[in-house]
């Protein structure tokens, strides 16, 4: 069985972007550097009254070192409207929370956009069924969507 070619290009249009890394990270290109899309992240995460914990320039600690790393930063971030709920189905959760996001700039020069998907995130806690999680889903979504928006 084949699919019709429109069907297979409307498929293919829809995973564009966006590629599954490292088991449970989800990912998606983006079109500027690593620094823009952080900002554009942070801004976006700020806009939605979710709480910065951190931004890490992982890059900037390894030239500290001596060491070079392509540009790689982690921002940490969350609420405790989403991540109580998450604990409280499987109070181990505790331990991928706050939430975080990736951005990098890989070998070829593409910079991404990754973060722990929260289904994958409870099915390691045994928490599949907690309703928060499809919320989580979503917020992460919108938020990688809106940082690699061109």
């Amino acid at each position: 069985m084949s699919l019709h070619p429109m069907l297979f290009a409307v498929c293919l249009a829809l995973v564009a972007g966006m590629a599954h890394g490292a088991d449970g990270m989800i990912a998606r290109k983006s079109p500027d550097s690593v620094a823009a899309t952080m900002d554009r992240l942070e801004n976006i995460v700020k806009q939605r009254d979710l709480h910065i914990f951190a931004r890490v320039d992982h890059s900037a600690g390894a030239e500290r070192v001596g060491l070079k790393l392509r540009p790689t930063q982690l921002l940490i971030f969350g609420n405790p409207k989403g991540g109580t709920p998450f604990m409280q189905c499987a109070q181990t959760v505790g331990i991928d929370l706050p939430l975080k996001a990736l951005v990098w700039q890989d070998e070829s020069g593409q910079v991404w956009v990754g973060y722990n998907d929260p289904a994958y995130i409870a099915r390691r806690h045994k928490a599949s069924n907690c309703p928060v999680v499809l919320k989580l889903q979503q917020v992460l979504a919108d938020v990688s969507k809106a940082a690699v928006a061109p």
